[in-house]
């Protein structure tokens, strides 16, 4: 897309993108499957994941393993590997609190919107210290269908009043670019665990190194020009 942008609000997806705990969930699941036995293909599979729902990911488990795989033992396996590595704090992603500062500034609305369940988004928010940033926040519980459904980004932006066509979002998956794209979003990618593929290349406005580049980008669009 060139020239400037109408943009009203900026949609921001929380893992991988805000939050980097992308890397934690992987390694969290690869050693939880691992203790279990479960170790062919499992960190091939563990990354197919990145970007879904919980429950998305959980059937994808049980449709590779079977139906006796002990899907209660390995979940409780991965939330105790989780809580460990965050116990050491939870990083942000480069960029994120100058890109945060910058939509404030321009009394830009913003919104998280994320495929994680609200308690989970709230307490990791919240263990990065910008919970109190976001007066919108958009959950896997808000919807019946997750990312890479566009129901989520179709929401966000009605909370605003605006439709998607006015609103930025920032995904790092490929997953979250489909969702983000299907609803009408202008859609920037900044990859973190996975690939772009040319699917999303093609779905996005920019696929971009670092939140940085998104705040440079917004600027240069014009998207954070104060409307009063």
């Amino acid at each position: 897309m060139s020239g400037k942008w109408n943009v009203s609000a900026v949609l921001l997806d929380m893992d991988g993108t805000l939050l980097d705990t992308e890397r934690v969930y992987f390694d969290s699941l690869v050693a939880a499957l691992t203790a279990h036995g479960y170790t062919d293909d499992a960190a091939t599979l563990c990354h197919a994941m990145v970007g879904l729902p919980g429950p998305e990911c959980e059937a994808l488990l049980q449709a590779r393993y079977g139906d006796g795989f002990p899907l209660a033992e390995v979940s409780r396996a991965f939330v105790s590997n989780r809580n460990e590595i965050l116990g050491a704090g939870l990083p942000l992603k480069s960029g994120a609190i100058e890109l945060l500062d910058a939509l404030r500034a321009a009394e830009c609305p913003m919104a998280i919107v994320t495929s994680s369940s609200l308690r989970t988004a709230n307490a990791h928010l919240k263990l990065a210290g910008i919970r109190h940033r976001f007066e919108t926040l958009l959950t896997r519980d808000d919807v019946a269908r997750g990312k890479p459904n566009p129901d989520l980004y179709l929401l966000a932006a009605s909370r605003f009043g605006l439709k998607p066509e006015a609103c930025v979002a920032v995904e790092d998956s490929n997953h979250g670019v489909t969702a983000a794209h299907a609803a009408g979003a202008i859609t920037i990618m900044v990859p973190d665990m996975v690939t772009p593929t040319e699917e999303s290349r093609a779905r996005c406005a920019a696929v971009v190194p670092d939140l940085n580049a998104v705040l440079a980008i917004l600027r240069e669009r014009g998207a954070l020009a104060r409307s009063r």
